[in-house]
């Protein structure tokens, strides 16, 4: 699980990267991202949908307004506390990202997909070969 981690941080990073580099002009249709409830598996999406936004739509605006517009498409449940505590911060002159990359970094960390990973796990320690689980194998 550690290497698929550092795999998705990789991944991120790449793209994070491609994003950044690219020329795109502000005059192009953009999609904005669904709101994000803190629902396994829909981090990724969001992310990206975010960066390329705030690519082609606020490379100009300030790393602060840029945080909050992300914050705006987090909403639901136990994301709440998680946004509001990062509220309270801004509105506390506390900003403890010099880039919008590490505030990504930051949400994908809070939201990791680790819930699906051990979905994912118990999944296959349900596969049976020849009437036998996976725990008898190991």
């Amino acid at each position: 699980m550690q290497m698929q981690l550092q795999a998705l941080i990789a991944e991120e990073a790449v793209v994070w990267r491609m994003v950044e580099g690219s020329n795109t002009g502000s005059h192009m249709e953009v999609a904005r991202p669904s709101i994000f409830s803190g629902e396994v598996g829909k981090i990724g999406g969001f992310t990206m949908v975010c960066k390329l936004y705030l690519r082609m739509k606020m490379k100009e605006a300030p790393l602060e307004e840029q945080i909050l517009w992300i914050l705006s498409y987090i909403q639901g449940g136990s994301v709440d506390v998680w946004k509001e505590n990062v509220l309270e911060d801004l509105e506390g002159g506390i900003l403890e990202y010099e880039i919008v990359g590490e505030f990504f970094m930051d949400i994908r960390k809070e939201f990791r997909e680790e819930d699906e990973e051990v979905v994912k796990v118990a999944k296959l320690r349900r596969i049976e070969q020849e009437g036998k689980t996976m725990d008898k194998y190991m």
